[in-house]
């Protein structure tokens, strides 16, 4: 019987190979995603601090799918889906899950909160920073109008409808389970944004009450942030359904460690 089941595992084996064989000579071998990020990320291995940034950039600036802020909607739907109701999403500040029906801007909906809020660059929603969904995640109507345009920063009072944030009168701090998420999305934003296309120069800096400029902080903050919340499955998935839709990723998504070099 043993020398029966190894034979059985040595033909299913090779069957495997040859299988695998015939796939990649047709070029249809599915990639393996960690594989597929490595190959994406070419083009900046083995660079640091002020090239390993502007390398990125190039990267994720190329082949990308602009949307427009309608589109936004429908693509919020599938990259923050609840993974336990796909009827729903989960929305960043309060975690709460909410029907996929109810957007729009009354109280009890979910709206499209721009985690780099627009006034700090004053990008609008045209195409662009203002509808890169890196950045764009559902949220409560009410919490969002609460967190408004406000930096990032650590402290203030709890954040009515959304248990673990805080908030004071220029900076809001949210939740601990997505404070790497936040630092990861600005990080991005800093990274893909440079000032091209028309569009203005967005930097991360370390001060709060950055009002109009094109920058938000406290990049101090989001980096301790970024380390103190590492990058979890549910992030992972959100990053590979957005590069399904926009053709991008988040580099400090798919490579923590970037986050100290380029800041």
């Amino acid at each position: 019987m043993a020398t029966k089941r190894i034979l059985r595992q040595a033909v299913s084996a090779v069957s495997t190979a040859v299988a695998g064989a015939a796939l990649a000579a047709t070029g249809l071998v599915a990639v393996p995603a960690a594989q597929a990020a490595d190959d994406y990320y070419a083009g900046a291995e083995g660079k640091t601090g002020a090239e390993l940034k502007a390398a990125l950039h190039t990267i994720i600036s190329s082949g990308v799918s602009t949307l427009n802020y309608d589109d936004v909607w429908g693509a919020l739907k599938t990259t923050d889906e609840d993974p336990a109701n796909a009827s729903n999403v989960t929305l960043l500040y309060s975690g709460e899950s909410r029907s996929k029906d109810a957007n729009g801007g009354d109280s009890g909906d979910w709206n499209r909160e721009h985690t780099w809020a627009k006034s700090h660059g004053d990008f609008g929603t045209s195409p662009g920073p203002g509808t890169d969904i890196h950045h764009l995640r559902a949220t409560d109507v009410t919490v969002n109008s609460i967190r408004g345009n406000k930096d990032f920063d650590a402290g203030g009072e709890p954040v009515d409808g959304a248990p673990g944030n805080l908030t004071d009168d220029d900076s809001f701090e949210p939740r601990d389970a997505v404070k790497g998420d936040v630092a990861r999305m600005i990080l991005y934003m800093g990274v893909r944004w440079d000032g091209g296309d028309g569009f203005p120069d967005l930097e991360p800096n370390d001060q709060v009450g950055n009002g109009a400029a094109p920058a938000i902080g406290k990049v101090s903050v989001l980096l301790q942030w970024h380390e103190q919340d590492p990058v979890d499955s549910v992030e992972r998935n959100r990053n590979e359904a957005i590069f399904g839709i926009q053709k991008n990723r988040n580099p400090f998504i798919d490579h923590s460690e970037w986050a100290d070099s380029v800041y």
